[in-house]
């Protein structure tokens, strides 16, 4: 479906700065998707630098940007509020297209009083959950209909695109409605048999918390919030999979005892054990991922931790003391309930040479038991 929702170049007018700037823009964009870079780093008084396989690297012979180029690359693009926003905080986020139709992610700020752009590159196509080489125990939870799903991880470690990729699985075979709200606005469905809506922050609703107490009156099956950013978009999300919809949300944490513990800290004392409650009857499934540099050298891979909410895994949930038990629940990997720990994943990875057994333990749980258990003990 191509939405309105995210800055396309229909929505720009016919100016010579606008296609000056399409025209820098394109010839960015096509650079790093050539060399398959993921982000895109433009600041001020340097050259232009891309992050290649977690790495970044300068692009040789890309001009010395200024903060004049920056503001001629980027200004025409940006619509009335996101510039307006951007003279009142110094930092905004938006999604651009490019002449040749590839979508960035950008975030732009100010840094030692100068102008700083990072680009993130959006596939254009939503990859499938095997091409994403994603477990059977994350692929399962495309089949669910009802509860809270939690993607965690650092930022930049596939957990947007991990979404996107059940979402479509999900496209592809219910007759549901599918509501995402973000900022910005990321992958673009093509509808298959689902309604899709896809929601902007900014354009087209003011903020999260309104776009989701007003979701829950525009009939979604599912619902995918982009971040779950304060008590209020926590509690919203828990009482939209309270009232029998599917959401999907994204959270910042090494692993799912953090984000458990994260999402009940946000909140006072006295309101924690609410959200305590909340959460263990609510709460699905949390997919920690990493995105890990593939064996034979380019490109990367993910690994995952999936918790999925058992009986005991709710009363671990509840009980203050007995969180931290979250890890060895996980670690047991009750196969039969879809668990799967970090280091049965990376074990798995290095089987199917997918990984080194160096890069391994290097992000193991625990480097001595994977060792071990690597050499058959």
């Amino acid at each position: 479906m191509a939405s309105s929702n995210s800055t396309t170049n229909s929505n720009l007018p016919d100016t010579p700065q606008v296609k000056e700037a399409l025209e820098f823009l394109t010839s960015i964009v096509s650079s790093a998707c050539q060399f398959k870079a993921s982000d895109i780093h433009i600041r001020s008084e340097h050259q232009i630098m891309m992050r290649l396989d977690g790495r970044i690297r300068q692009v040789k012979g890309s001009p010395v940007m200024s903060d004049e180029m920056i503001e001629r690359l980027i200004y025409p693009l940006m619509s009335k509020h996101h510039l307006e926003l951007f003279r009142d905080e110094n930092q905004v986020d938006l999604s651009l297209s490019d002449n040749d139709g590839n979508r960035v992610r950008v975030n732009m700020f100010r840094q030692l009083g100068k102008l700083a752009v990072v680009m993130r590159v959006i596939e254009n196509n939503i990859p499938d959950m095997d091409a994403l080489n994603l477990p059977l125990q994350v692929q399962a939870i495309s089949k669910m209909r009802q509860g809270l799903v939690i993607f965690s991880g650092a930022t930049g470690s596939g957990k947007s695109t991990s979404m996107a990729s059940l979402l479509n699985q999900v496209n592809k075979e219910r007759y549901q409605h599918i509501l995402t709200i973000e900022d910005p606005v990321e992958y673009i469905f093509t509808e298959q048999r689902c309604v899709i809506s896809q929601r902007q922050i900014g354009i087209d609703v003011p903020n999260f918390d309104l776009a989701m107490k007003a979701a829950l009156r525009e009939d979604p099956d599912i619902i995918l919030m982009g971040e779950m950013r304060d008590p209020e978009s926590i509690e919203i999300a828990l009482t939209a999979a309270e009232t029998g919809h599917l959401v999907f949300s994204t959270l910042h944490a090494p692993n799912s005892a953090d984000a458990i513990t994260r999402m009940v800290s946000s909140f006072e004392g006295d309101e924690q054990a609410t959200i305590r409650t909340k959460l263990s009857q609510n709460l699905r499934a949390i997919v920690t991922q990493r995105l890990l540099p593939k064996k034979e050298g380019k490109g990367r891979v993910v690994a995952c931790e999936v918790l999925t909410v058992t009986p005991l895994a709710r009363e671990l949930m509840v009980d203050p003391e007995r969180i931290k038990d979250v890890k060895d629940l996980i670690k047991g990997g009750d196969k039969v309930e879809g668990m799967l720990s970090f280091d049965e994943h990376l074990m798995q990875l290095v089987r199917d040479d997918k990984v080194t057994e160096e890069v391994a333990l290097k992000n193991a749980t625990s480097a001595t038991d994977l060792s071990l258990k690597l050499k058959g003990f």
